[in-house]
């Protein structure tokens, strides 16, 4: 099955606020359960799964510079979350009998390992889900930025960027009836209509490395598996 798949090797961005549903705060069960029901389906298409977690259903460093915390230290609160959510989604996806491992940018060695590259790309040879917390464990990088990095280090074929949309639109489809859906984009029609595909920076990197993007649906039912397959879902960004 692995030998028919057209992408093998997927780093999958994933958002803190997918994991909270509907709610304001932290998890929603419901929600958890369907995107990792997805994640699964990807994994056992055979392909090897890489995964990067936000933080922002617990905490967003950007918002909490406004209360008065100095920007790196509110950009660190951030980086903690995602490593709640990595520990949280390793559990549940344990649940489903799938080995996962949690490696960080920031040194928490009693709760996860540490990010080396060759050990995660033995993991990822080992056929273990490996989630990648703590961003790049720098402040003022978010973990959009993360996932273009990540992708180049461990020589994946695509980026899927899952969201609550199910691709890239000329405008806001949940504020404007008349938003156009993009099957495909290039890089360059994304930067100059100003797309909100991933942060600039991020952006920029995919560009430069030529590792495509896939923006799609998080719970729309087999999406996952059927990108990994080859088939077209969401939109299409590519160099």
């Amino acid at each position: 099955m692995e030998s028919q798949l057209k992408y093998k090797r997927v780093l999958l961005k994933l958002s803190g606020e997918a994991l909270q549903g509907d709610g304001q705060f932290g998890y929603d069960k419901h929600a958890v359960d369907k995107i990792v029901n997805e994640i699964v389906k990807l994994y056992n298409t055979g392909a090897q799964v890489a995964i990067v977690i936000g933080g922002g259903n617990i905490c967003r460093g950007k918002n909490i510079a406004t209360h008065g915390v100095v920007p790196a230290t509110a950009d660190y609160m951030g980086m903690m979350a995602t490593i709640m959510n990595g520990l949280y989604l390793q559990d549940v996806i344990k649940s489903y009998n799938v080995d996962t491992r949690v490696m960080t940018a920031i040194g928490v060695n009693q709760v996860a390992e540490p990010f080396i590259r060759l050990k995660a790309l033995k993991h990822l040879a080992k056929n273990r889900i490996v989630i990648l917390s703590a961003g790049t464990g720098n402040p003022f990088a978010t973990t959009d930025t993360a996932a273009a990095l990540k992708a180049q280090e461990l020589e994946c074929d695509v980026i899927i960027k899952a969201t609550k949309v199910d691709g890239v639109y000329d405008k806001d489809p949940n504020k404007y009836a008349d938003a156009v859906k993009y099957d495909e984009i290039t890089c360059k029609q994304a930067l100059m209509q100003n797309l909100e595909v991933m942060d600039m920076t991020a952006f920029t990197m995919c560009q430069g490395s030529g590792v495509p993007i896939i923006v799609c649906d998080i719970l729309g039912e087999d999406n996952l598996a059927n990108i990994a397959n080859g088939q077209k879902i969401g939109t299409l960004v590519k160099d």
